[in-house]
């Protein structure tokens, strides 16, 4: 069962998306983090923070290891780690200046570098566990990516990354792509992105050379009170979705708005949204 997670408390972070590139078969923006910290936490960390627990259970984080959160973001993912094997134990990377800023501020004791997962600074078996929460979707190599992860984790090792289900419509931007597509059928919704759909974060990890890999859903319940709520972080341009708002005329906007509505039930309303997440030993 998912947890209840109350969408009130704020947020921060933020992701510009000024192109997309085609990586191994699957749309991979080319993801460019140029907003406050307080923009993701608003527009994405409503979902990730209560996703944390769950992902790490199923990476088997325990209370011992070193463990490597990548792509760490704000820190939604490096604040769990932290509360299981401690600071000390535990370092993260993002490729984003501000990003490692924050999560450097909120987690102090905490070793936080700046760098892309394809090019990660350590050295070879660093690592107990080696974790990317929501991450591969946006990585410009998702396989080499992995294998970097591989590469800093020890033999045994463990190696996890979660996606949202965007191709399953189960995602959290889901009832958002549905509205757009109805405005307008030539948008390109986030489906295809990698490790997007049942399977292929499988797929992935047995491409990096990774084994024992096993692959099951994630949920969680977040609760918003008002639409209100649910929909002004879109504006806040982050990600694929924030882009696309940023994009629109006024009076598209306005549209785009009354369509998700539309779609969404009266508020207070929550929203069950399901991530796949996989794992697999080096």
């Amino acid at each position: 069962m998912g947890q209840l997670y109350d969408a009130r408390a704020g947020v921060r972070v933020g992701i510009a998306v000024p192109s997309s590139s085609e990586t191994r078969g699957s749309r991979v923006p080319d993801v460019s983090f140029t907003v406050a910290a307080g923009a993701y936490d608003r527009f994405m960390g409503r979902y990730s923070v209560p996703l944390a627990p769950l992902f790490a259970d199923h990476a088997g984080i325990g209370a011992a290891g070193h463990v490597l959160d990548v792509g760490c973001g704000p820190g939604a993912l490096t604040g769990e780690l932290v509360h299981r094997v401690g600071a000390e134990a535990t370092t993260a990377v993002d490729p984003s200046e501000p990003f490692v800023e924050a999560a450097r501020e909120r987690h102090p004791g905490v070793r936080v570098e700046q760098s892309p997962a394809e090019r990660l600074p350590f050295a070879d078996t660093s690592f107990d566990a080696a974790l990317a929460q929501l991450v591969v979707h946006f990585m410009r190599d998702p396989v080499g990516g992995l294998r970097e992860m591989a590469r800093v984790t020890r033999e045994d090792g463990v190696v996890a990354a979660c996606v949202w289900d965007h191709a399953g419509g189960r995602g959290p931007v889901s009832v958002f792509w549905d509205a757009a597509r109805s405005l307008d059928q030539e948008v390109v919704d986030e489906s295809q992105l990698a490790g997007a759909r049942q399977g292929h974060l499988s797929e992935l990890f047995a491409e990096a050379g990774l084994r024992e890999v096993d692959e099951t859903p994630l949920e969680v319940r977040v609760e918003h009170l008002t639409f209100e709520s649910w929909w002004e972080p879109y504006e806040l341009g982050v990600g694929p979705a924030g882009d696309h708002v940023a994009r629109l005329e006024p009076a598209e906007r306005e549209a785009l708005g009354e369509r998700c509505r539309a779609l969404l039930p009266a508020a207070p309303f929550a929203l069950t949204v399901r991530a796949w997440s996989a794992r697999g030993r080096v």
